[in-house]
C-alpha cells in the first residue's frame, strides 16, 4: 500500500520519499514499482518520459531521518495502534510543526493515534483503498483534535492526486468498512442457515454470488469478493469494527469465517477459502432459482441500505459523500442513498421488519430515519 501511495504521488508530479524499516522489502517495493511502470509502459497507459519521471521522482530511503522536510507523511504500516502511536512520536521528532502526519489505516481510530502526538491539531486520516493507484477514493478522517483548517488543504491534495476524496467522521470502519459489512455478514448467516432451502457447500456460496450479481448487478459476489479480498483480512476488520461498536449485533462476525481463517483458507492467496483455486476446473455452478435469488438480494441489500441511512441520520458523512464512497470504493453499481430512494424507504423497511419478527434479534433493527422516511415518503436526493 506505501508503494501505491508514493506512486500516486510521484506521479502528480511530487517529490517522494519511501521509507521501509525493512530493507528488503524496500527493495521489493522498488523492483515491484519498477514492474509495474513497465506494464503501463508495454500497454500505452503511460509514456517513456512519464514513467522516467515518476522513478526520478522516488527516493529509497533506509533512514527515518531521510524525512525530514517532508510536508506530508502519509504511514501505512500494520494495523497496530500501539505501532502508529509510537512512529508519530518518532517523526515528530524529525519532521518540522508544519508537517502533516497522515495515517492510512483502515479501521483505528484517528483521534486514538492523536493521542500519541505533541500536535495532535496536524494528526489526520487518509485512507486510500488497495491498489492505491487504480481505486479513486480517499477517505479524508479528522480526529477531534484535527486543525479544520487541513481539510480543504487535504481535499485539495487529492483532487491534484486524481482522487476521489470523501470527509468522514472518525468513526469505528469510517463509510465504506463500516456501511459494507452486511454485504459479507448478512450473506454468511444467509449461507449459515440454509435459509430458504438454500444449497450446502461451495454451491450455496455461488448460488448467493450469483443472485447478487444477477439481480443485484454487483460486480462480484460475497464469497468470491472475500476470497479475494482475503478472508483473514475481512475477518480481522469485521472483528474490530464489531468490537469498537461495543459488540454491536449488526456488526457480528462469522463463526464460519472464524474457521477459515484457523485452517489458513484465507482465499486466493493461500489457494483455498470458501472456494477451490487449486481445482478451477471444479469451480461450482450455482442453484439458479429466480425466486431465491431475488429474496436473498433483497435481504443482503435492505441491510446494506439500513447501514447506509444510519450512518446518515448518526452524521458520519454526507449522502453524496456516502454514495460516492461506496461506488468508487468498493464498485457497487449505484449509491445506496439512491437505490433507496428507487426502491423505496417503506419496501426497504418492509424487508427489515419482516426479518426483524422472524429473528426477534437487535441485528435487523431498522435505522430511526428510515422509518421516518417511510412515513413521511420523502427521498434523500430531491
Amino acid at each position: 500500500m506505501g508503494s501505491g501511495i508514493a506512486q500516486v504521488a510521484a506521479s502528480a508530479g511530487h517529490p517522494t520519499i519511501l521509507f521501509d524499516s525493512n530493507p528488503a522489502m524496500l527493495e521489493k517495493s522498488k523492483t515491484e514499482l519498477n514492474k509495474t511502470l513497465s506494464r503501463l509502459l508495454e500497454k500505452s497507459k503511460i509514456t517513456k518520459e512519464e514513467s522516467d519521471t515518476i522513478i526520478q521522482n522516488i527516493r529509497y530511503a533506509n533512514s527515518m531521518s531521510e524525512m525530514g522536510s517532508c510536508k506530508l507523511i502519509v504511514e501505512a504500516i500494520l494495523e497496530d495502534l500501539s505501532v502508529k502511536q509510537q512512529v508519530v512520536k518518532e517523526l515528530e521528532e524529525i519532521v518540522g510543526d508544519e508537517c502533516i502526519l497522515a495515517s492510512n489505516t483502515s479501521s483505528l481510530s484517528i483521534t486514538s493515534i492523536a493521542g500519541a502526538a505533541r500536535i495532535p491539531s496536524r494528526i489526520i486520516g487518509l485512507h486510500f483503498f488497495n491498489p492505491a493507484p487504480l481505486m479513486p477514493l480517499v477517505e479524508i478522517i479528522p480526529g477531534l483534535a484535527t486543525n479544520p483548517d487541513l481539510l480543504p488543504e487535504v481535499k485539495r491534495l487529492m483532487l491534484d492526486w486524481k482522487k476521489s476524496p470523501v470527509f468522514v467522521k472518525d468513526t469505528p470502519g469510517f463509510i465504506v468498512n463500516r456501511v459494507a459489512r452486511p454485504y459479507y455478514g448478512e450473506s454468511i448467516r444467509i449461507y449459515e442457515e440454509r435459509w430458504n432451502d438454500l444449497p450446502e457447500g461451495p454451491t450455496g456460496f455461488a448460488t448467493i454470488d450469483w443472485a447478487m450479481k444477477e439481480f443485484g448487478g454487483f460486480r462480484m459476489g460475497p464469497f468470491e469478493l472475500m476470497d479475494m479480498i482475503g478472508n483473514d483480512i475481512n475477518f480481522t476488520v469485521t472483528e474490530t469494527v464489531w468490537k469498537q461498536f461495543f459488540h454491536d449485533p449488526k456488526f457480528k462476525p462469522s463463526l464460519t469465517q472464524k474457521r477459515l481463517v484457523e485452517a489458513k483458507r484465507f482465499g486466493k492467496k493461500s489457494g483455498q477459502g470458501y472456494y477451490n483455486y487449486i481445482q478451477e476446473d471444479k469451480f461450482p455452478e450455482p442453484f439458479r432459482n429466480e425466486h431465491l435469488g431475488k429474496k436473498i438480494k433483497d435481504r443482503v441489500l435492505a441491510m446494506l441500505i439500513n447501514e447506509a441511512v444510519d450512518a446518515v441520520y448518526l452524521n458520519v458523512a454526507s449522502c453524496e459523500d456516502i454514495d460516492l464512497a461506496m461506488t468508487k470504493g468498493v464498485n457497487y453499481p449505484k449509491g445506496l442513498l439512491k437505490w433507496c430512494d428507487e426502491w423505496g424507504a417503506s419496501n426497504v423497511l418492509a424487508v427489515l421488519e419482516d426479518l426483524h419478527r422472524e429473528y426477534s434479534e437487535e441485528r435487523y433493527r431498522p435505522s430511526v430515519l428510515l422509518r421516518r422516511m417511510a412515513k413521511e415518503k420523502s427521498l434523500f436526493y430531491q
